[in-house]
């Protein structure tokens, strides 16, 4: 089969430069034009040295003959971008939040603006293949989820849906500085990192509505309260969340065997999906580092009788430019695997 001409929109932020990495490595993919308007008219290797032997020129912008565009541009901006491409019959996988909610009163709140295009979140497809593979399969708008979100809806997605949990849950988050995109800032500065942690966002953090959304979908009664505290950890990859929740005591006996059955559970619900493991002992961010699995350990607090389920992924594969590769290879019916495959950088 002729091979996906791929285009690049913002090539120079860190999902950008992900893509790249990756797409320059799939069998079926022609990364045809890596667009980045500051840098345009530069070599993506004295950008981004670790693209030296690569040939591309940055441009400012896409090329027409494309297939499909992945736009890493921020919110807002993605969506003004994204809306002549799809009216040209491009797919797109938007790597911003800017189409991720279905309810556009949500804009404003959460992003600070208004929707320019409401009637296209209907139409886009929240990209997490493990919960919409088959929708994802005849899209041509894909909202890739946010890298805390991807992690926390996984992690919950087999009890919610089971209904074995009460609604009352705590998402808590641990981020690399990655995370946080290239932007100069203070708080991401060296000195400021290192050999620090600390908790932000606690009035709101702009992932919740899309595990709320999405976890709700799931199981049209459960309506989730959820706590979702980020933190800052200095490393520069990886998220592992740790979510908690009170068992239901009519649908999950709290003794020994409760274990072995939730983790029946979990095994059953991503029996097909090839980048969900679940583990038999607490992940590691280490152990997901560069690639695009999610680890999940579920088990019970005996003591409470309380579900304590641990994730963890790469904030930039699984979390980021992986999970639209995947998406991708849904959408052009190529095996979800393909050009992900690679295991673990360790140590």
């Amino acid at each position: 089969m002729p091979k996906i001409r791929a285009g690049i929109i913002n090539v120079t932020g860190y999902i950008g430069a992900e893509l790249a990495r990756i797409l320059c490595q799939h069998p079926q993919v022609e990364l045809v034009t890596v667009t980045g308007r500051s840098a345009a008219g530069q070599k993506l290797g004295d950008v981004f040295p670790s693209f030296a032997r690569t040939k591309y020129t940055i441009e400012a912008e896409l090329d027409s003959e494309t297939d499909i565009a992945f736009s890493a541009m921020p919110h807002k901006s993605s969506a003004e971008v994204i809306l002549p491409l799809l009216k040209q019959g491009i797919k797109v996988v938007d790597a911003s939040a800017d189409f991720r909610l279905k309810n556009a009163d949500e804009y404003p709140k959460w992003y600070g603006f208004t929707h320019p295009s409401p009637e296209l979140l209907r139409e886009a497809v929240f990209g997490l293949p493990e919960l919409h593979g088959s929708e994802i399969a005849s899209a041509s708008l894909i909202a890739n989820p946010g890298c805390y979100s991807t992690g926390a809806i996984l992690a919950l997605a087999p009890i919610v849906r089971e209904g074995l949990i009460a609604p009352d849950i705590v998402v808590d988050s641990k981020s690399g500085v990655s995370g946080a995109g290239r932007t100069l800032g203070l708080t991401t500065h060296y000195s400021e990192v290192n050999e620090n942690i600390c908790a932000y966002s606690l009035g709101g953090h702009r992932h919740l509505p899309e595990m709320e959304q999405e976890l709700k979908t799931l199981n049209p009664t459960f309506s989730p309260s959820i706590t979702f505290v980020p933190h800052l950890v200095p490393m520069t990859r990886g998220i592992l969340s740790t979510c908690y929740a009170r068992l239901r005591d009519d649908k999950l006996l709290k003794d020994a065997k409760a274990e072995k059955r939730l983790s029946q559970i979990y095994q059953e619900f991503y029996k097909h999906a090839p980048f969900v493991q679940i583990t038999t002992k607490p992940p590691h961010t280490k152990h997901v580092w560069g690639t695009n699995f999610c680890l999940i350990y579920p088990t019970v607090d005996l003591k409470t009788g309380r579900l304590i389920v641990i994730s963890c992924l790469d904030n930039l594969v699984k979390g980021g430019a992986g999970q639209a590769v995947q998406n991708m290879n849904l959408m052009f019916n190529l095996p979800e695997t393909t050009g992900l495959e690679a295991l673990a950088i360790h140590p």
